[in-house]
């Protein structure tokens, strides 16, 4: 199948300086976790989107000094030849397959805690970062900018000799040449502060010498946060946005542009919650305006419509894409091939960054299991092993894990059906993409539910039974499948168990006409009163997302919640919108509260903190602590618990309770994925059921095999020839 002509443009070499774009297809700096210290995931990771047709791939935010050091998180260090080394891998595999490599040379200021290096940070005026915890920057004077300037040309030389095609002097999301232009930070009255000019200086004069150092054998870029989005007093496009452009625009030979600051950077990685792609066009087409250099922009694009947009209206030359490229490392192959529904669709859930923000390795991704994978199990999005076996496979349950499960294993040329009692596939991705701003979370599913259509039609054993009764064990044990995988998935507490006191709640039960579940909110067969009260011990999107929805549709909605509401949303960068939203509609909350007990049409309520911060033992029996004095009545006329989840686990265990059967029923093994084994994000619910699919031949797919570490080993020298021994310095 040929592409449409009308996407032909994306397709068109663009030159950057010394080098040339095979196409417009770009992957922008983006964080995987893998830094310098993990050169085969790095390698493994970007090289793997160069074979799916992209033009060039970055490193994330590539630290030039210890006083750049972002730990907890984990950034790339281009620091000495260690680095050059390890970051080597990266370059070389991107090359073998004709794409560039790019990287974005990274100075924090404050916004760099220096935890592991213990190093002080520099910045050109002091301040507290409102985005780190405690961290300040000394201000930095004549030396100091030189210094650190010679820090940035140092960093060029090293990431050249690395086999770099693209080096960034990074100025996005509030690092340091942007603190020098953004008289937030700046507060200088010598040249480096004051009018436009002077907070570009800096900025300038590192591009010069960067450009000096090494422009005649790589593109000089910068990523550069043309709106900080903050109004008046900060950044503004069509004031010191577009005059910055026009100044550094000789110096260049790519602007990477985006929006935003580093305290609410979702403004730039916007979750589909609330924005949809292209949604920082409004900002990015005045760049083009005043540059004659290539630009590119960014906004999740996963569209070729969309993308071929605004390539013709003059918006943007490139087509820059983090979350897409994780998605589907393979979107311009498809898209050149025509291969449109074949795309694996970023669904904006930004799960991506959330493991980066938490400071642990490796990214993940809800629509690609091998994201992360590529190295350390050796997994192709693309490729599967075709198997030999004649085995046939069962998968109870259509949800994220138990499709997944049978996608991957039609690719590799199992006979699979797949059965569920509901209509479609999908599980609760049905029913969760109905709240507000998660309609896009639907294209996990239908991701699936093509891939699967398309593969029955391949093997016309294969087959899909929805819209079952519920199977029971006897079925299973008498069904004829060679294996059995179990992913009947996980539902909300009925009885109000959560986490916080491990039990349920007196009076809990979502069976009398004035309390519900989440489910039974989007079966909508029971009356919601005007008063709603949300009783929340779950920390993603649950809670808020129902309060949302129903403070929307006119109830009056307070969110009791013992845990802190909405937390894991600090990572998805969906937190600070979230506020803003519940605020708008009036939804009340009343953190670090708790309930004991449920009565009709209200609950007793309490404060988690009411019992005393001094504990004494006072034999058994009784607790080392007051009692707590803060309990009170509060009334609704709906109750929903959004408590925690259980999972629907009867079947399996059913079933493994009658082990002893499964080879008189010619069964050679059954494994229990997804919510089923232990509720999850739905981006781990999928990996159990790509993992154990493609592991389904080893001795046993529950347990997974081991995958590859990259450590750092005793004995070994960081630093190429060097000796490696331990002395103390006396």
């Amino acid at each position: 199948m040929a592409r449409d002509p009308k996407h032909d443009i994306l397709f068109e070499p663009i030159q950057i300086g010394p080098k040339t774009l095979r196409n417009r297809f770009y992957q922008v700096p983006h964080c995987i976790g893998a830094g310098s210290d993990k050169p085969g995931f790095q390698a493994a990771h970007r090289s793997m989107k160069a074979e799916g047709g992209w033009a060039a791939m970055n490193t994330e935010y590539c630290s030039i000094n210890p006083e750049s050091d972002d730990t907890h998180r984990l950034s790339a260090r281009i620091w000495d030849e260690g680095d050059v080394r390890n970051l080597r891998a990266m370059t070389e595999e991107v090359h073998k397959y004709g794409a560039l490599a790019g990287v974005e040379l990274w100075y924090g200021g404050a916004h760099a805690p220096n935890m592991e290096s213990r190093a002080t940070a520099r910045g050109p005026s002091q301040y507290a970062s409102e985005f780190e915890t405690l961290s300040y920057c000394k201000e930095m004077d004549l030396s100091d900018i030189a210094q650190v300037q010679q820090y940035y040309v140092d960093a060029a030389k090293r990431s050249r000799d690395a086999g770099f095609d693209i080096i960034y002097v990074y100025g996005a999301h509030s690092y340091l040449p942007l603190q020098f232009l953004n008289p937030y930070y700046n507060k200088r009255t010598d040249k480096y502060g004051g009018s436009l000019e002077n907070r570009a200086r800096f900025w300038l004069e590192t591009l010069e010498k960067v450009k000096h150092a090494v422009g005649s054998e790589c593109a000089i870029a910068t990523r550069f946060a043309v709106d900080t989005v903050s109004g008046p007093n900060q950044i503004e496009v069509e004031v010191d946005g577009m005059k910055f452009i026009e100044l550094a625009d000789p110096l260049l030979d790519l602007w990477d542009v985006d929006v935003g600051d580093i305290a609410e950077w979702g403004e730039d990685a916007g979750p589909s919650r609330f924005y949809q792609q292209g949604h920082q066009v409004p900002w990015t087409k005045f760049v083009k305006q005043v540059s004659k250099k290539p630009v590119l922009g960014v906004g999740r694009f996963v569209d070729p419509e969309k993308m071929t947009e605004i390539v013709t209206k003059g918006y943007a030359d490139i087509i820059g894409c983090a979350r897409p490229s994780i998605a589907d490392p393979f979107l311009p192959q498809k898209i050149e091939q025509g291969r449109y529904d074949d795309v694996r669709v970023c669904i904006g859930c930004n799960v991506c960054i959330s493991r980066w923000e938490i400071g642990g390795p490796p990214m993940i991704c809800t629509q690609n299991a091998t994201a992360g994978e590529e190295y350390r199990r050796g997994w192709h999005p693309e490729k599967f092993r075709k198997t030999k076996s004649k085995d046939s496979v069962l998968v109870v349950g259509a949800g994220p894990s138990g499709a997944e499960a049978a996608r991957v294993l039609m690719e590799s040329g199992y006979t699979v059906h797949l059965y569920d009692k509901a209509e479609k596939i999908g599980g609760h991705i049905n029913t969760v993409a109905t709240l507000p701003g998660l309609g896009e979370w639907s294209y996990h599913r239908d991701y699936r539910e093509t891939q699967i259509t398309k593969l029955v039609k391949k093997n016309k054993e294969s087959q899909v039974a929805l819209g079952q009764k519920p199977i029971t064990a006897d079925e299973v044990l008498q069904y004829g499948a060679d294996k059995v995988i179990i992913a009947t998935g996980s539902s909300w507490n009925t009885d109000g168990t959560n986490c916080l006191t491990h039990e349920p709640i007196p009076g809990a039960d979502a069976s009398l006409p004035d309390q519900l579940t989440p489910e039974q909110v989007f079966e909508g067969k029971k009356k919601i009163g005007k008063r709603v009260v949300i009783l929340n011990a779950d920390t993603y999107f649950m809670a808020p997302s129902l309060a949302e929805k129903l403070a929307a549709d006119g109830h009056e909605v307070t969110v009791v919640s013992g845990v802190h509401l909405a937390n894991y949303m600090h990572f998805t960068l969906e937190y600070p919108n979230m506020m803003r939203r519940l605020h708008e509609l009036h939804v009340e909350e009343l953190g670090d509260h708790f309930c004991s007990r449920i009565e009709a049409g209200r609950l007793e309520i309490y404060n988690v903190w009411g019992d005393g911060s001094k504990r004494t033992y006072r034999g058994p029996g009784v607790s080392p602590r007051d009692a707590n004095t803060t309990h009170r009545w509060l009334e609704f006329d709906s109750l929903i618990l959004v408590t925690g989840r259980h999972s629907e686990n009867k079947l399996w265990n059913e079933l493994k309770a009658r082990e002893s059967e499964w080879a008189a029923n010619d069964i050679k093994g059954m494994y229990l994925i997804g919510d089923a084994e232990a509720p999850r994000l739905i981006a781990d619910a999928t990996f159990t059921g790509h993992r154990v699919a493609r592991e389904i031949e080893e001795a046993n797919p529950q347990i997974a095999i081991p995958y590859k570490r990259e450590v750092s080993v005793w004995g070994a020298p960081h630093m190429p020839g060097g000796e490696f021994k331990i002395e103390y310095k006396v």
